[in-house]
């Protein structure tokens, strides 16, 4: 013994003309297509309004993907203070202790 699916039809809504099919392997569940002059511009798997029909015949635009970029984003600063800049800091101006040396700079790879 099957089970009884339900039977398509077909009727319109404004300007637009939908018919109705059973989905495969469901009981009562329809797709509904949506044509408009003759040309089908969607369907959906319940039953579509006027407005539902407008949307899939005109879609709103949609904005360009950004992509993530993870940044820094520190919070707001102190009062008074001063404005950052974005030259790396100089180095310290103080004198060395007697007999210290500076570390000589070697070849990099």
């Amino acid at each position: 013994m099957t089970i009884p699916t339900v039977l398509g039809r077909r009727f319109s809504v404004g300007k637009y003309d939908i018919i109705a099919t059973p989905i495969p392997y469901s009981a009562h569940m329809l797709r509904y297509a949506v044509f408009l002059n003759g040309k089908r511009i969607g369907a959906t798997a319940s039953l579509p309004s006027e407005s539902d029909c407008k949307f899939l015949e005109s879609p709103p635009v949609v904005p360009p993907l950004v992509p993530f970029q993870y940044v820094y984003r520190p919070g707001r600063p102190k009062k008074g203070a001063p404005p950052r800049t974005s030259e790396a800091a100089a180095p310290p101006r103080e004198e060395l202790p007697h007999g210290m040396a500076l570390p000589q700079r070697m070849e990099e790879r």
